[in-house]
Formats: C-alpha cells, sequence, structure tokens
C-alpha cells in the first residue's frame, strides 16, 4: 500500500495460477481489495470438487497473508524501466550489418550504454539505456520503423 501511495499507483491486479488479486487505490487514498478465485467448470462437477477448492482456499490465504509491499516490489520489477525511442526514425540494433548487437537480453548495462541506433534523416542516433540493469526484452526488430516513444527495450 506505501508503494501504491508513494509512486501514485491507481491500480494493481495480480493473476497467478486462477489466483486473482486486485488492489484499487480511491481518490481519498485508501486500499480497495478484492480477491477472486476463478475454478474450471469441469472441476466443479466432480466429487473432488470441494476439496480442490479447500486446497485453493489455502493457497489464496498464504498468498494474502505475504506482504502486500513485497508483492508490489515484485510487479515493479517485473516491469522494470522501458527504453523508448527519442524520435520518429528507423531501428537498429547493430551499429553495422556485420557487427554483433549492442545488447542481447541478459545483458548487464550500464546508464550510458549505448542499446541501439535510431536512423533520422540520414543521421545515426545512438540511444543509451538510461538505467542501470538488465536487459529483460528487446521489443522492436532491426530494421523496423518507431515512432517517437515506442518501447524499444525493458530493463530489469
Amino acid at each position: 500500500m506505501a508503494v501504491m501511495g508513494r509512486t501514485g499507483t491507481k491500480r494493481l491486479s495480480i493473476k497467478k495460477e486462477g489466483f486473482e488479486l486486485e488492489l484499487e487505490r480511491q481518490d481519498n487514498g485508501k486500499i480497495v481489495d478484492s480477491v477472486m478465485e476463478h475454478h474450471d467448470e469441469a472441476m466443479l462437477r466432480h466429487d473432488v470438487s470441494s476439496h480442490r477448492a479447500s486446497l485453493a482456499l489455502a493457497r489464496s490465504q498464504e498468498m494474502l497473508a505475504a506482504p502486500l509491499v513485497s508483492a508490489s516490489r515484485e510487479v515493479e520489477e517485473a516491469a522494470g524501466v522501458f527504453v523508448t525511442s527519442p524520435m520518429v526514425g528507423t531501428y537498429y540494433s547493430t551499429p553495422s550489418p556485420d557487427d554483433p548487437a549492442f545488447v542481447k537480453v541478459g545483458d548487464r548495462v550500464e546508464k550510458h550504454t549505448v542499446v541501439c541506433i535510431i536512423e533520422a534523416m540520414k543521421v545515426m542516433n545512438e540511444v543509451k539505456a538510461g538505467v542501470s540493469g538488465v536487459v529483460a526484452e528487446i521489443l522492436v526488430e532491426n530494421g523496423n520503423p518507431v515512432e517517437f516513444g515506442t518501447k524499444l527495450l525493458r530493463i530489469t
């Protein structure tokens, strides 16, 4: 809850293995939560459905017992920071066609690490990570056009 207030997050939704937790912060700063357990209809028709429901309820209670701040931190870390395109142009993951990529998934980067090039009007513009972390995802294919603000990479 503290993280939601500090970051201005209005809504948080976590879904995992049929369990769903939704938190929504109202304008007055209070937190409203709703927990829903989803079951497959075929499961409910079986004689063992009550046993499975009990197990699911126990699992739900265990998950709710974990600190919310920890869950919020995990969601923030999973989301990471997106490196976005500073301009309209063409995305290039390598300095030239024969060279290896600037970065690949799993590479550690620092704030000043060049992660790609955006070509605009025949000018090659280096894009730096802007944060330290690990490249979790590359979201654009080499040679594709990008717009201002296009998410290029996710760094965790």
